[in-house]
């Protein structure tokens, strides 16, 4: 088992090319891939009711099969637990999972779960373009991968815009000190954070989205899942929501500073309008602030 940690940005339609000039990555290395690939579940949905995502990923020749539990995130890192593996020469059922390998896992989510009844539910294809940044007075490594493509459930799609930075090696603060560097400056990235992985907009395409609550005491996370829901549901009430939360997060929090102060502004302000919030450095400083 490894530790998947990351940091995800949902972006901006400008955002790709920022990327593709922004300084900070000139001196990578860098690759591009066209990943397929299919996440698998019961009739039930036994695998999303436990927090589990397995999916199989396609590049070129080569079939990978991975199972991810439950993330705990906070302002968009996250941290979860990945098991992969190559199914070249594996025993694969009809389906094209690899159940034994599954069984020899011997984890707990998987228990009282018939795998023997697990088929495709969704896709996800994208093209993943790669940097690699490492930091040059440190050991630190971090992946930074830009997906772009769709989310499909049956007849319905979501569009995938995002940006995660997956530290392989150095400490989880680096993940933020690079963001910092892509999203302030003279070119900064059209970005926010983002909660909600890949598996779990794909679930809430197939079973519809939740009704929004108001958390007794809202958090920035609270606000990041509002505006996650609105963007992929469109719907009306979540954008409320997002609103009502920033609002109520912005009246328990001691203005400090008038740099405080003028984030809260711009993505209260950009929502009661009707807009996704861009300015990645307004939510980094709340970040900061928590």
């Amino acid at each position: 088992m490894s530790q998947e940690i990351e940091l995800k940005l949902a972006l901006d339609t400008s955002a790709p090319t920022m990327l593709d000039a922004h300084p900070e990555l000139a001196d990578c290395e860098r690759e591009t891939l066209t990943l397929g690939n299919r996440y698998y579940d019961t009739p039930d949905g036994d695998l999303e009711a436990a927090k589990v995502a397995l999916r199989v990923r396609q590049s070129g020749n080569r079939r990978l099969q991975t199972l991810k539990t439950a993330a705990a995130s906070q302002g968009g890192l996250s941290s979860r637990g990945e098991w992969e593996w190559s199914l070249d020469g594996r025993d694969c059922n009809a389906a094209g999972l690899d159940i034994a390998g599954l069984r020899e896992l011997g984890l707990p989510a998987l228990e009282g779960i018939d795998l023997d009844r697990l088929a495709p539910v969704f896709s996800t294809d994208f093209e993943r373009r790669l940097w690699r940044y490492r930091e040059a007075e440190s050991s630190g490594e971090i992946e930074i991968a830009l997906d772009q493509g769709e989310i499909t459930v049956g007849d319905r799609c979501l569009s995938i815009l995002e940006l995660e930075l997956e530290l392989k090696a150095g400490e989880p603060s680096s993940l933020w000190a690079l963001t910092h560097r892509l999203c302030e400056g003279e070119t900064p990235l059209a970005a926010r954070p983002a909660n909600h992985s890949k598996a779990s907009r794909a679930a809430a395409l197939r079973s519809g989205w939740p009704a929004p609550d108001i958390p007794s005491a809202p958090s920035l996370d609270d606000v990041i899942d509002a505006v996650d829901c609105w963007q992929d549901s469109e719907e009306p009430r979540w954008l409320i929501s997002a609103v009502e939360r920033i609002e109520a997060l912005r009246e328990d929090t001691p203005h400090k500073d008038d740099t405080l102060r003028a984030a809260f502004d711009h993505i209260a302000e950009a929502l009661a309008a009707g807009h996704i919030p861009w300015q990645a450095s307004a939510w980094l400083i709340l970040r900061r602030d928590r």
